[in-house]
């Protein structure tokens, strides 16, 4: 696990309209549903995926929100 993460991935701009993943988080509404119930292990997963995808807001057009 990155220890320079925060402790999720949201930015505080939720939405799910008309997709099935958080367009500023990029995580599942599912996951965004059960993230405080998750492993660390489970969360590093989540993780790995949006940080290899980075097509969600945090990583471009709100990315000064995740300093």
């Amino acid at each position: 696990m990155k220890l320079d993460r925060p402790d999720s991935p949201c930015i505080g701009i939720c939405t799910t309209l008309y997709t099935d993943k958080c367009s500023a988080c990029g995580r599942t509404y599912m996951e965004v549903a059960l993230w405080n119930s998750m492993s660390e292990v489970e969360k590093e997963e989540i993780w790995q995926r949006i940080d290899k995808e980075a097509t969600s807001w945090r990583y471009n057009q709100y990315k000064d929100r995740v300093k």
